[in-house]
């Protein structure tokens, strides 16, 4: 089967993930696509359920044997889509002006063809460390899959390679990533006289300004100028607060993000920022409370002098850099493996209408990865 046909066939086999179960599909008819061609590639696959009905499910695909060896990881997930927006079916791969357009063409289902391509050119028998393809669900909306990789303790290799759409550009390292809830509980009363009433508004004023304050407070301490911004930030969302404008506000929520630097803690920094707020309302008879609203997705960096760091620095000419988004990395990286981000595409067009990949950017990345899989399987290098 051809790169482009299997790409179409993957654009083609609807795969949304999302928080609200209206968008939310099975990521499953992907993951038995995808170990129909591994396993008539040679590979041993494993389906791994990660919801009860196996409809979510991750998929190990293995050749070879051995300590080390290399993972080639994709989530086989897309985020969903405003359908009038776009110009041809976002499930039907649409060649136009050098492009391939649809839905996960570049975030991130074409890395799945680039793999089984690469790894077409190499026997069993050239294989000296495992070759393992891997792909996860959940990826754009819960790293579900990747926690359950987690809780098992597999795939175990020494190098992995995520094929995000970076340009072909190896990237090293993100930020981490939690969305919280603060809640200050008051009791309401008459608007006509304050002391009738806590108000949880008010108290709500302060803790954000004592936010406001705390990343001016982490940014003079910790800071790290290959991100942008080099500080950790926190972006204070959306409020909830209040039903009447002749009421005391009793109750008021703020959401807010933290966007944490490599080698900060999100336990520390939250338990110091609760404390800062809880300073903020001294004498308020306020009642604080709050936490994550889902697992965070920790900071994630790789070793500027690791192997697989200077072996995608060498094949693509560029420099390890760094991004905005948040990727499975860290997941790999509690497994063991020193992972770096790669893949072909342009992140600036993933979660728009009208996605694409440009066909030119698809065989230098299976040359790409044809040589990592040279070097890290083939040749057995640590």
């Amino acid at each position: 089967m051809k790169l482009l046909e299997r790409i179409g066939r993957l654009v083609g086999t609807p795969s949304v993930s999302a928080l609200s179960a209206a968008h939310d599909m099975p990521n499953r008819p992907v993951i038995d696509l995808l170990a129909e061609w591994l396993e008539g590639a040679g590979f041993a696959c494993e389906i791994m359920p990660v919801t009860p009905d196996g409809q979510k499910a991750n998929l190990i695909a293995t050749r070879g044997r051995g300590p080390g060896g290399l993972v080639l990881s994709g989530h086989s997930d897309t985020v969903p889509f405003d359908g009038p927006l776009w110009q041809s079916d976002p499930f039907k791969l649409t060649e136009r002006d050098g492009r391939l357009y649809g839905l996960g063409s570049a975030d991130m289902k074409s890395f799945f063809a680039v793999a089984l391509e690469a790894a077409a050119r190499f026997d069993d028998r050239d294989l000296r460390a495992p070759l393992i393809v891997l792909a996860t669900s959940d990826e754009e909306c819960s790293m579900a899959g990747a926690r359950a990789l987690v809780q098992a303790g597999r795939p175990r290799a020494r190098h992995a390679v995520i094929g995000e759409p970076t340009g072909l550009r190896p990237i090293r390292m993100h930020k981490g990533v939690s969305i919280e809830a603060l809640e200050i509980q008051g009791r309401a009363g008459h608007s006509s006289d304050p002391s009738l009433g806590r108000n949880a508004l008010d108290g709500m004023r302060r803790a954000m300004n004592a936010i406001v304050e705390y990343q001016d407070a982490l940014a003079a301490r910790h800071r790290r100028d290959e991100l942008h911004p080099p500080i950790t930030t926190f972006n204070l969302g959306a409020i909830r607060g209040g039903d009447s404008a002749n009421r005391i506000c009793g109750h008021c929520t703020l959401h807010h993000d933290v966007r944490l630097l490599p080698g900060l803690d999100f336990d520390a920094v939250r338990g110091e920022l609760h404390a800062r707020v809880a300073r903020a309302l001294e004498g308020l008879e306020l009642t604080l409370s709050g936490g994550p609203l889902h697992p965070p997705v920790p900071p994630f960096e790789t070793p500027a002098d690791a192997a697989i760091v200077r072996a995608c620095e060498a094949l693509t000419g560029h420099s390890a850099g760094t991004v905005a988004f948040g990727t499975e990395g860290p997941f790999l990286s509690s497994l063991g493996m020193s992972t770096v981000i790669l893949g072909p595409g342009d992140i600036a067009v993933a979660h728009q209408p009208n996605e694409y990949i440009d066909l030119a950017a698809l065989q230098p990345a299976v040359d790409v990865v044809a040589q990592l899989i040279e070097r890290f399987c083939v040749r057995g290098e640590a």
